[in-house]
């Protein structure tokens, strides 16, 4: 079965809730749903190109006095049905790659002290994560309109999935230096 391109369905998403230019849909994804999921220029360009040949997008130029031509896409009837159909689908289970845990699978091969360096620094970059998003939903559960939004509970569903992920992130980070350090402590004696 032919692998589809899922950053068809991130931009029609993001163009259901607003219409929008190329850079407007990568600052949403990069604001918006960058905890869960990523999308870069070299991947949203070629992608608009092929839905606007498809008919699930358009196209209308934007001119705005001494700024160079912008194009704003907007989902067609037909592209809400495809969104809408795929939505309906359940998740296709992919299986992760997480480089962290292949090096961590070889990691005898290292001094232990140069893992546990590294997971510390992992542990910080997943504290500054967390924090980011408490403040993430301190600001989106403080906004009315937002809170009244059909929307808002599946946000928050992404926003809180992300919360717990880092939560336990950490603490799998804490876990982990502990029993390197707790093993060489018994190989040494």
């Amino acid at each position: 079965m032919p692998k589809i391109n899922k950053t068809k369905y991130a931009i029609l998403g993001v163009l259901s809730m607003n219409p929008g230019s190329g850079y407007d849909i990568k600052k949403f994804c990069d604001k918006g749903i960058s905890y869960f999921w990523n999308e870069n220029f070299g991947h949203i360009y070629p992608v608009l190109k092929q839905m606007e040949v498809e008919e699930l997008i358009t196209k209308i130029a934007e001119q705005n006095e001494g700024k160079p031509m912008r194009y704003v896409y907007s989902i067609t009837p037909k592209g809400w049905e495809e969104l809408t159909e795929w939505l309906m689908q359940p998740p296709e289970n992919t299986p992760a790659r997480l480089e962290l845990l292949l090096k961590l699978t070889f990691a005898k091969n290292i001094p232990e002290n140069n893992v546990i360096e590294q997971m510390e620094k992992i542990k910080q970059k997943h504290i500054q994560r967390l924090e980011q998003y408490e403040e993430m939903e301190k600001e989106f559960n403080s906004n009315e309109k937002t809170r009244l939004d059909r929307g808002y509970p599946y946000w928050l569903a992404t926003l809180r999935y992300a919360i717990h992920d880092a939560r336990f992130r950490i603490q799998w980070c804490e876990e982990t230096i502990q029993n390197i350090r707790e093993h060489q402590k018994m190989l040494n004696n």
